[in-house]
């Protein structure tokens, strides 16, 4: 069975910094182009950042230049690093990795606000 587990969210003011991170197992992680998206009330989910198992990253253009996604296979983990952050970054932030189909987790809260 998949299952993904993120953490590291929380409050964090104007232009501070937050690291998140997604624990997969169940999935041969090392293969797989796992992403961070995030939500708003109202709002479809959106991607923030992906990153390949070649180690190529994409990302939204929101956050280019203030985010960064990084993995490790050996602990099959992925990274979202946030920089700078502001208060259009708050939402609920979810893993998602394809594996045969596509896995979610169930999402860590991040609040911007001072």
């Amino acid at each position: 069975q998949v299952r993904l587990v993120e953490s590291g969210g929380g409050l964090v003011q104007p232009g501070g910094s937050l690291r998140l991170s997604c624990v997969v197992s169940g999935a041969n992680f090392r293969i797989t182009t796992p992403g961070w998206y995030r939500q708003t009330p109202g709002s479809e989910r959106e991607l923030v950042a992906n990153i390949s198992s070649g180690g190529s990253s994409n990302y939204a253009d929101s956050v280019k230049g203030r985010f960064t996604i990084s993995r490790d296979n050996a602990r099959q983990t992925v990274y979202l690093h946030m920089d700078n952050v502001a208060s259009e970054d708050t939402g609920v932030y979810y893993c998602r990795v394809y594996w045969r189909r596509e896995f979610w987790g169930r999402g860590t809260q991040v609040t911007v606000s001072s």
